[in-house]
């Protein structure tokens, strides 16, 4: 990836996307390539401008982020997909997070926290807020298969890498998985690498569900 980060602002909400586009833009290293105003265009807008991360808002007339997300994701190389959403009222994010979607941010998030999640997104470390994804995990109840399904795919899992998979559920980045468990990161991204690979999953996130699937 270059050093510019390239990011597409699809959002049916003329406010919100200029907001997003001004913020964006003003920060060191980031330019909004391209804005979308319903999920639709997203396709041709990533055709032409190769975005490293789309903020996709969940809710749009036509094509609502859901749907948008997980034909992005089904892409070769897709780039990373961060749904925005107003928590409370939208009952997809779950489901646009097991698509594939990097993490989620609250369209009042402060812009520094919204610079600094594309930062870490583009930078393959998807940002979870622990105290937003615990909220957000306790409306996702499993059933007991979905449970079952969990508990056996976790038991693929070396100790360590289990270790590591809990970290994640619980938020924790890979450096302070790394300080927490007295592992170098190299040795925790590797870990993290084998978790994906092992339990046939497309990022951090997805991890985090699955423990969480276990665990209810």
């Amino acid at each position: 990836m270059s050093s510019e980060i390239r990011v597409l602002v699809v959002d049916d909400d003329a406010l919100v996307r200029g907001a997003l586009t001004m913020m964006l833009d003003g920060a060191d290293g980031i330019r909004v390539a391209g804005e979308a105003t319903d999920g639709d265009e997203v396709p041709a807008l990533v055709d032409a401008h190769a975005p490293h991360v789309v903020l996709m808002d969940l809710r749009m007339p036509r094509v609502g982020g859901l749907a948008a997300t997980k034909r992005l994701r089904e892409r070769p190389d897709p780039p990373e997909v961060v749904v925005l959403t107003t928590f409370d009222s939208d009952e997809n994010v779950l489901h646009a997070l097991r698509a594939g979607a990097s993490g989620f941010l609250l369209k009042d998030t402060p812009p520094a926290q919204i610079v600094e999640a594309v930062q870490r997104v583009a930078a393959g470390d998807p940002m979870l807020s622990p105290a937003v994804t615990r909220r957000l995990m306790e409306q996702a109840g499993a059933d007991s298969s979905d449970r079952e399904r969990a508990r056996e795919a976790l038991r693929e899992l070396s100790e360590r890498e289990y270790d590591v998979a809990v970290a994640i559920a619980r938020g924790r980045s890979n450096a302070e998985i790394a300080s927490e468990a007295y592992m170098s990161l190299s040795t925790v991204k590797a870990h993290v690498s084998h978790v994906l690979a092992k339990l046939d999953l497309e990022n951090r996130t997805q991890i985090a569900l699955l423990v969480h699937d276990a665990e209810r």
